[in-house]
């Protein structure tokens, strides 16, 4: 280098070959994917697809984004929200997700999911509140959120009286009480869409909630709502479909529940037409399914979708949180809306 002599480097001793390492061996019953293949998923792992013949018509994967306003960035609506808890002797899954059509058009999500725990201890209640509407009426996302915040924040301010009538088995308390707070978030929506100068209709969404005792001696549990959605039941086995009256079955989903007493629904009349409220006391091995219109109506239309998810969810564990959001976006064709649902499985 220049001027500068710089003596050769030494040669390094040779380092020994290491021993060839043998190939694993592919596990039972799969095939080893070739260099210039996609290698198969795991066993177990939850694969979006879809049931019937024939496939829907959007893909299965968000495509693209809605339209964000620089000025407006805290309305963003992400894809999916997905949530859990654990409680004394039941398990709770929630999902909310974009259907293939908005992620086809680029439009936001519609539904909107709350999950919430009021008060401590034994006296704590869990309320899942899910609210979704119409995909072409303006207004429909802004709506849904109202609605879900007002009925929570009313819940909230509540739990303790709440908590005490659901443990004193007191129905007619409880359905009065959610019934006028119901009312309530509802006339909250008809002012907005005066105010907006929107049509009535035309700035709503139908409601479900789910309250949950967090005290394991108390297993009631206690639905209350309006508007489109649905109440599920799985006991052994069969899904029953717990809200009587519901619109009309195309195919054979979930029958509707035999009998009444004690444990039936009652419908009743309110600001918009059909107040549903259930107080049951759950059994082991139920389990429960709360859901907005994009999946109660192939729940009650579409035999293949209930009796997929009756066959996932009969094992013995509750699904993780990953496998209940592949599970609630099984896909048919002809149901493109999004899809809001919660899972209470009891031990």
């Amino acid at each position: 280098l220049g001027e500068v002599a710089v003596p050769p480097v030494p040669a390094a001793a040779p380092v020994p070959a290491a021993a060839p390492v043998p190939a694993a061996a592919p596990a039972a019953g799969r095939r080893r994917a070739a260099p210039h293949e996609v290698p198969e998923p795991p066993a177990g792992r939850p694969q979006v697809r879809h049931l019937g013949d024939r496939a829907p018509t959007y893909a299965g994967e968000p495509g693209a984004l809605p339209t964000a306003d620089p000025a407006a960035l805290d309305g963003l609506v992400p894809d999916t929200v997905l949530d859990g808890a654990h409680y004394g002797t039941y398990t709770l899954r929630a999902a909310s997700l974009r259907g293939d059509s908005a992620r086809y058009r680029g439009e936001p999500r519609r539904d909107h999911l709350l999950t919430a725990r009021f008060g401590a201890g034994d006296d704590a209640l869990v309320l899942v509140v899910l609210a979704g509407g119409d995909r072409a009426a303006p207004g429909t996302a802004e709506a849904a959120a109202e609605l879900c915040r007002t009925v929570a924040s009313a819940v909230g301010r509540s739990q303790e009286r709440l908590a005490a009538d659901i443990r004193s088995g007191h129905r007619e308390a409880l359905r009065s009480g959610l019934q006028r707070l119901t009312d309530r978030g509802y006339g909250r929506l008809r002012a907005r869409a005066a105010e907006r100068g929107l049509a009535e209709g035309a700035y709503t969404a139908g409601l479900r909630a789910l309250l949950l005792p967090v005290d394991p001696q108390c297993r009631t549990r206690v639905c209350f709502g309006a508007g489109a959605g649905g109440l599920f039941r799985l006991r052994s086995g069969e899904w029953q479909d717990l809200e009587p009256g519901g619109p009309d079955r195309r195919g054979s989903g979930p029958r509707p529940e035999a009998g009444g007493g004690a444990d039936a629904g009652t419908p009743a009349g309110d600001g918009e037409g059909d107040f549903r409220f259930r107080a049951s006391v759950a059994r082991p091995g139920d389990i429960l399914l709360l859901c907005s219109g994009g999946l109660a109506e192939p729940m009650r239309e579409e035999a293949a979708l209930s009796a997929e998810l009756a066959a996932r969810w009969s094992a013995q564990d509750p699904p993780g949180l990953a496998a209940f959001l592949a599970d609630a976006q099984l896909r048919l064709k002809g149901y493109a809306d999004d899809r809001t649902a919660a899972g209470v499985w009891e031990a």
